[in-house]
């Protein structure tokens, strides 16, 4: 597929790729999950830009991918809030004011984050396999990744798109989300100050989380709030069945333009 000219930008050593295309449309920002980055978004973002014929901004998160490693030698329990305060910054940076932002797993709760702490800020949300708080089965399913990283080639799949940086940013997802002390870790306080619409998927076979994180989202979200919950699908929606989060991506998007005046 051809794409429009793309421009990658470090700001505060983080690596960006944007397409600005559609003059007067929103831009969507990608916000990938805790093993992710830019690359292995693959071409997901950009075939979402086009068929909604939005802009869009995929950046990889600060220890991931290109960007800059971590900035502290412990990661502590609020570093998704610090991600969505950073988020703004960067919103400011761009002067984007109408934003929709398209995060999975880590990054769709930094997406709700995000639009809970700066709600003027953020047109909508697609969250994807968020999570708000912490359930066994997020526990089992993390302790199981590290038995893959320490049993199969995973790590060196992983060292393809995140260099030297690889073992620093498993261990950062893997060790904190399974200490005791973030057991308790819980985001629902910002539900409530989310005012913008919201598309909330998640596979019935999240092997990271049950459909208590959708149901308590739609739940406690001021704006309008939609669930998407699909049958015979896991963490990874966008890559299981891209075809299916496209189109109704795009029908949330669709129904946003009708609504508000871009």
């Amino acid at each position: 597929m051809k794409l429009q000219k793309e421009a990658k930008i470090e700001f505060e050593k983080i690596a960006l790729k944007r397409i600005d295309k559609f003059p007067d449309r929103p831009t969507i920002i990608f916000l990938h999950d805790s093993l992710g980055c830019i690359k292995l978004w693959r071409d997901f973002p950009f075939k979402l830009g086009e068929l909604t014929k939005c802009n869009v901004l995929v950046y990889d998160r600060p220890g991931y991918g290109e960007s800059c490693g971590f900035s502290y030698s412990k990661r502590n329990n609020y570093y998704m809030e610090q991600e969505a305060d950073l988020l703004s910054e960067l919103l400011d940076f761009w002067q984007i004011d109408d934003a929709f932002l398209f995060g999975h797993s880590d990054g769709g709760s930094i997406a709700l984050i995000t639009a809970g702490k700066y709600p003027e800020k953020i047109r909508g949300v697609i969250a994807e396999g968020a999570h708000i708080f912490v359930e066994d089965i997020t526990i089992k399913g993390i302790e199981e990744a590290i038995q893959f990283y320490k049993t199969t080639n995973l790590k060196s799949r992983l060292e393809k798109y995140h260099g030297t940086k690889t073992n620093e940013m498993f261990w950062a997802w893997a060790s904190t989300w399974t200490t005791n002390e973030f057991r308790n870790w819980n985001i629902e306080e910002f539900l409530k100050d989310i005012e913008c619409p919201s598309l909330i998927i998640q596979g019935e076979e999240d092997e990271y989380g049950t459909l208590k994180q959708v149901t308590e989202i739609v739940r406690q979200t001021k704006g309008e709030s939609i669930q998407l919950v699909l049958p015979e699908v896991k963490h990874t929606p966008h890559k299981e069945v891209p075809e299916i989060i496209l189109e109704k991506v795009n029908e949330f998007l669709s129904e946003q333009n009708r609504s508000v005046v871009f």
